[in-house]
Formats: structure tokens, C-alpha cells, sequence
């Protein structure tokens, strides 16, 4: 899946992933995607309720070992 834009968060931990994927998604158009990746065991809880929140979709997650992937859609309502 191809993305607009990639977040590397590794080696942060909550609630700095978190809030750096919400300050970058704020900057994309409606329906770009941002990809992100984290180290942080949290975000598996936290980005997909914090997406769903806010209007975005998760259209695709992935672990690779340690790291936890997402690809956040952003939708129409803004943060």
C-alpha cells in the first residue's frame, strides 16, 4: 500500500506516537494516508479508538516484529 506520508516513531513511547500521528494527519488532504510506524505496544489500542474518534480508518495494520505498522486514511472531520 502506498502512502502519502511515513511517521517513524520507533523507540517513542505513549503518548508521543500518538500525538505526533495526530499533529501529521492534520496536515494531510482527505483521504491521503499516512503510514506509521511504532514501537510502542499501546498504539494497537490507541491509534485504531483514536482514528475511529476522529473520522480517519485504519485501512491497513501490521506487526513486523517489534514493529507495529498502520496506514490511517484520513477521513473528512477534522481533529
Amino acid at each position: 500500500m502506498e502512502a502519502n506520508h511515513v511517521l517513524d516513531c520507533k523507540g517513542l513511547q505513549c503518548p508521543i506516537p500518538l500525538i505526533q500521528t495526530k499533529r501529521t494527519v492534520e496536515r494531510l488532504s482527505v483521504n491521503e494516508i499516512l503510514e506509521l510506524h511504532t514501537t510502542d505496544p499501546g498504539a494497537l489500542q490507541d491509534i485504531p479508538v483514536w482514528a475511529r474518534a476522529n473520522g480517519h480508518t485504519i485501512v491497513k495494520q501490521q506487526t513486523d516484529g517489534l514493529t507495529y505498522r498502520f496506514w490511517i486514511k484520513k477521513g473528512r472531520r477534522e481533529d
